[in-house]
């Protein structure tokens, strides 16, 4: 069959990487980035094709993700379930597309989503492990007091003007997000954090998680952690918490045509015991 008697389909992806050895999502020139190197491999099963690649949101560098959303735009006799496989075969080991599935022209990764959630997770062992060195930061100096971090956390839940967790260089005409759902709880010496919301501001994830370390080392309490971003105070927000312990973990939408399975939780959790920690 012709190409050009193919019609054209929107492909929607379920996308996972480890992104330490990227420049983040967004193709930059110069710079090892996801996005160019799945366009690169779309690029090889449509070389007639120019298709940009539009992703959910756009991580920052070393920022992995576990179930990233993106979609294009393709001519193709290729059904949009089997574009996993193909492109699979054409990308590098740290990059994995879990799953392909054509949608409606009418819907798009970025704009058609209600929420994106990150995991952050924190190893509080005082022996290094290998093993999650890779996926989390190595935090031993204190001990986290995980009820005073969960505390401060809560208080972020609503629509609020965020502006003190928002690094230089954001392009959103505002700093006003709903945040829906967060969590900080224990797995032995892993303590995880999560949060949702409908956007991010850029920076802000690793922000709020500087600034909950102070609180859960008890520099800070909850009270003082409220106070500065309602005061928008961005002034005592200074420290950024490592890229290597945050995942994109999922992103959700009304109407997606994946199963859970493949996109809802599917950074797989460690587990160790208490023992060996400060």
């Amino acid at each position: 069959m012709a190409a050009t008697s193919v019609k054209k389909k929107r492909v929607a992806l379920i996308i996972q990487y480890q992104g330490t050895a990227f420049y983040g999502w967004q193709r930059q020139p110069s710079y090892r980035t996801v996005q160019e190197e799945i366009e690169r491999a779309i690029q090889g099963v449509a070389p007639e094709q120019m298709i940009p690649l539009h992703g959910a949101g756009r991580t920052d560098s070393g920022v992995h993700a576990a179930a990233q959303v993106a979609h294009f735009d393709i001519v193709s006799p290729i059904p949009g379930e089997k574009f996993a496989p193909v492109l699979n075969k054409r990308l590098p080991d740290d990059i994995l597309i879990r799953a392909s599935q054509e949608v409606p022209s009418d819907w798009h990764s970025r704009f058609s989503a209600t929420c994106r959630r990150y995991r952050y997770t924190f190893y509080t062992a005082a022996t290094p492990n290998l093993f999650v060195a890779p996926w989390s930061w190595h935090y031993y100096y204190h001990p986290l007091n995980v009820g005073k971090m969960e505390a401060a956390l809560q208080s972020l839940v609503g629509y609020h003007d965020l502006a003190a967790f928002c690094r230089a260089g954001s392009e959103r005409s505002h700093t006003w997000v709903e945040v829906q759902e967060v969590q900080c709880l224990r797995r032995g010496s892993l303590v995880e954090l999560e949060m949702q919301a409908d956007g991010f501001l850029y920076g802000m994830v690793r922000l709020v998680v500087g600034m909950l370390v102070k609180v859960g080392s008890g520099e800070l309490t909850p009270d003082d952690f409220l106070q500065i971003w309602k005061q928008k105070e961005r002034d005592r927000v200074k420290y950024s918490a490592p890229a290597k312990g945050l995942c994109l973990l999922r992103v959700g939408y009304e109407q997606f045509p994946f199963p859970e399975s493949v996109w809802f939780d599917s950074q797989p959790h460690f587990y160790f015991t208490q023992e060996n920690e400060l």
